[in-house]
């Protein structure tokens, strides 16, 4: 057995298999380096049990990995962000087949960037994809941008990417909240933001006391304003819903699996940022200035911290929003 922050987990051997065969970035904004040594496809073998009905299939720290849901009930399976391109699709559906129990499958995407999202192309057509009409809106509006943007990164990038040209169309839009009844286990699919992009979505899994927070909270991971939608003021709001859902534990869309308190943390950041950047504007600092100076300053202060490359457009997005 391994043990995450607390939570035990082991490998999951089961072997059911009763589901259905079948150029635009924000400045600053950095989900991984252009070239890097790993291939960022979804680790098969890797899952490990959370809860009840919560298996996690970690992102390991490699960039352009999300950590994959899987949520098992008696009647469905709710995967959640399915990584990218077909080849982890396909690991994330062996892997969901392993321990699924009824014939429906669903998949919720925190939202609508590559490595969230691309890994749908692998799934059966019948497989239902809920989507935020806010998140459906990022998917229009920047989608295909955004995977031609990844690809053009490095020619890894773009095998992983290769053959995906459209995303599918979702089975159900919702505006603010979905309850999904997968059976014996309810999936609350929330709306939050907009905080790393217009239409963040958070679900949370009632009886096991596990919410999965998306970019909107991760374990030791700068927040990324990500789309010209992101404000920071939405954002702390979005993180007082989270608290409210008081769970057990949090699995932010990269990083490792953490206890309540990492809301908290990023609560702190944002409102400690928005303080220095109001303080560095009175003062006459430019938008851009501001950006270097809080960026070196905020990595000193969080030192354990990845991607402080992020915080400069976190500062230059505040600024802009203060009147």
């Amino acid at each position: 057995m391994q043990t995450m922050r607390g939570i035990a987990c082991g490998v999951v051997l089961a072997s059911s298999n009763s589901l259905a065969l079948g150029q635009v970035q924000a400045p600053g904004y950095s989900p991984a380096p252009a070239a890097h040594a790993q291939i960022p496809v979804v680790q098969e073998g890797t899952t490990v049990r959370i809860s009840e009905h919560v298996y996690l299939i970690p992102d390991g720290k490699v960039p352009m990995v999300p950590n994959v849901g899987i949520i098992v009930g008696s009647r469905g399976t709710l995967v959640l962000d399915p990584g990218m391109g077909v080849r982890s699709g396909e690991v994330v559906l062996r892997e969901a087949r392993k321990v699924s129990k009824g014939p429906e499958l669903y998949i919720v995407n925190t939202h609508f960037h590559p490595e969230h999202t691309t890994g749908e192309i692998a799934f059966p057509p019948e497989t239902k994809i809920i989507r935020a009409a806010a998140q459906q809106q990022d998917v229009e509006d920047m989608g295909i941008k955004w995977v031609q943007n990844f690809a053009s990164r490095s020619p890894v990038i773009a095998d992983v990417l290769k053959g995906f040209t459209t995303f599918r169309t979702p089975a159900e839009i919702f505006d603010r909240e979905k309850l999904l009844d997968l059976g014996g286990v309810r999936a609350r699919v929330m709306r939050l933001g907009p905080g790393h992009t217009r239409g963040d979505t958070v679900v949370y899994i009632e009886e096991d006391g596990v919410l999965f927070s998306g970019d909107l909270a991760m374990k030791q991971l700068f927040p990324a304003f990500a789309t010209p939608q992101s404000r920071s003021q939405s954002w702390l709001t979005s993180l007082d819903e989270m608290d409210a859902l008081k769970p057990r534990t949090v699995i932010g869309a990269h990083y490792p699996v953490a206890d309540p308190s990492v809301v908290g943390e990023y609560r702190d950041l944002i409102k400690g940022l928005q303080a220095r950047v109001a303080e560095l504007k009175r003062e006459g600092k430019s938008s851009d200035e501001t950006g270097e100076l809080l960026r070196n300053e905020f990595r000193l202060k969080y030192p354990d911290w990845a991607q402080p490359i992020r915080l400069h457009a976190a500062a230059t997005r505040i600024y802009a929003e203060l009147q």
